[in-house]
């Protein structure tokens, strides 16, 4: 894969999961990475981890649903690192589960803001920051198999990463000729937080059913398999990729 040393990204939701995952790899392609999530302690660690492994990390406290947190995060990646070539918008929220009838409006609208609202926000600030420093770069969200197939309870973030791909391919459109890609990662069962809680949630023999029967590689991915598609469409072998999305979910759209 192309060289990526030196080169800096910015990831949101890099506390856990995908988003930590993807912070991880990054480092280890000497990518110099900033982090934001709202967890502040779990930032500290993982900065402390990178650094551990030779890498070169930052974090940032982070709403990316407030506008001002989301200049803070950017003006303050380039003012350490000098430029911008990579975002990952991958801060999210499942919400509450909860029919339309009785979903909670103020929850549907912190999930809209972080999921949807926070990724306008954070392409926004990104975009002005990559033309600023006159390299291009690569923009990947982060959506989900929800971004095509809907659920009941979770009306919501169905929305959010449903909405996420017209985003996408809309940011795309304006971007791309001026030498940004923007493309939208849609994973499917992936075990983060997020999905333990639909375990705890479901139970394990309804959670491991679900797995057999519509995964077709049987099991749930990891963040780091999820990590590997972002970078691929960072890296230079992607440089033809933009408005796209790629679905690795281990065959589980294809069983619906």
């Amino acid at each position: 894969m192309s060289n990526m040393n030196d080169k800096v990204a910015v990831i949101t939701g890099a506390s856990s999961g995908i988003g930590r995952a993807t912070a991880e790899a990054f480092a280890a392609k000497g990518v110099r990475v900033a982090l934001a999530a709202r967890r502040e302690k779990e930032l500290a660690t993982l900065v402390a981890d990178i650094e551990a492994r030779g890498g070169t990390a930052i974090a940032l406290c982070t709403d990316v649903s407030i506008a001002a947190d989301v200049q803070r995060l950017i003006t303050r990646t380039i003012e350490t690192f000098g430029r911008l070539d990579f975002a990952v918008n991958n801060a999210g929220v499942e919400g509450t589960v909860a029919t339309i009838m009785d979903y909670p409006e103020e929850t549907w609208d912190r999930v809209l803001g972080i999921n949807l609202k926070g990724t306008f926000l954070c392409m926004k600030y990104e975009a002005r920051a990559m033309l600023e420093c006159g390299h291009g770069g690569a923009i990947v969200n982060v959506g989900s198999v929800n971004s095509f197939l809907g659920g009941p309870g979770f009306a919501p973030y169905v929305a959010s990463k449903h909405a996420l791909v017209g985003l996408t391919t809309s940011a795309s459109a304006e971007l791309a000729p001026k030498g940004i890609r923007v493309n939208i990662v849609c994973p499917g069962v992936i075990d983060t937080p997020m999905h333990r809680r639909g375990r705890q949630l479901l139970g394990d023999a309804l959670y491991d059913n679900l797995l057999r029967q519509s995964v077709h590689s049987r099991r749930a991915g990891k963040p780091e398999e999820i990590a590997q598609s972002i970078i691929f469409l960072c890296s230079d072998e992607a440089s033809y990729i933009t408005g796209t999305t790629l679905t690795p979910d281990g065959g589980y759209t294809l069983t619906m």
